[in-house]
């Protein structure tokens, strides 16, 4: 791996640890949903009792090969806190910004699958054309491609085109979402692709038809229920714990 698992498991809290492992583990399940672009696209989870703090894959691995051990820890300066590891400048940029701006906010995910990208390249960006679309346009935002995040001046209009909402289409460049919680940040994320594979099957097609607006207003109403519960993703984590763990999946470590 590109970074030593040298991160004991002593030297933190409980609820780190805990972090760690299920940040590891959403690593573990994008790669097998194939929601990777060889190492360049990052998934973030803060700190619990450490709102300054989030952790971070380090430079040079795979989604696969991430473990609770090898993440890499971060204070919103880019300061790496703990052994000197390498991560993806741009990751930290987009993550940043939003833990600054959204201190509700534990973890976030950005990705550019194929199906994701195709979508933010469209100008009609994310359209209702199926059960799935409804759940990622329930709280989506939209920002405008600025070239690779390498410029910290981007955080401030990231933050404000993201304001309150759950998920946003970086035109041009892919998506991002941000969850109360891991289970509930991939199950946006998952939506949110599967809703853009949908969409661009569908266009090729020739042939589409939307979902009327009155039918995605109570498709809308029965999500924000969904969503103040606070339990989104729960059930489907645990049976994608239980499915990894039968195949033997090191993330833990």
């Amino acid at each position: 791996m590109a970074v030593a698992e040298v991160i004991s498991k002593a030297n933190m809290s409980d609820a780190e640890w805990q972090t760690r492992v299920d940040l590891a583990m959403l690593y573990r399940v994008l790669a097998k949903y194939r929601m990777t672009d060889l190492i360049y696209t990052h998934l973030t989870a803060r700190v619990p009792g450490e709102p300054n703090h989030f952790l971070i894959n380090p430079l040079g691995s795979m989604f696969e090969e991430i473990t609770a051990s090898s993440l890499v820890k971060l204070d919103m300066d880019g300061n790496v806190v703990g052994p000197e590891a390498e991560f993806i400048f741009a990751g930290y940029c987009i993550h940043s910004a939003v833990y600054i701006a959204r201190p509700d906010v534990m973890c976030v995910t950005h990705t550019h699958t194929r199906a994701t990208v195709a979508v933010s390249a469209m100008e009609c960006g994310l359209l209702p054309l199926s059960q799935h679309s409804l759940f990622p346009l329930y709280s989506m935002a939209y920002h405008d491609y600025e070239g690779p995040a390498n410029d910290l001046a981007e955080r401030e209009s990231l933050a404000e085109h993201l304001g309150d909402k759950m998920n946003m289409m970086l035109k041009n460049h892919g998506t991002l979402s941000a969850g109360r919680t891991i289970p509930e940040a991939f199950e946006l994320t998952y939506y949110f692709d599967t809703s853009c594979q949908i969409q661009v099957d569908a266009l090729a097609s020739g042939q589409v038809s939307e979902i009327p607006p009155e039918i995605v207003a109570e498709g809308h109403r029965q999500y924000k229920k969904r969503f103040d519960t606070g339990q989104t993703g729960q059930r489907a984590w645990a049976a994608l714990r239980r499915q990894l763990d039968r195949e033997g999946a090191d993330y833990a470590t």
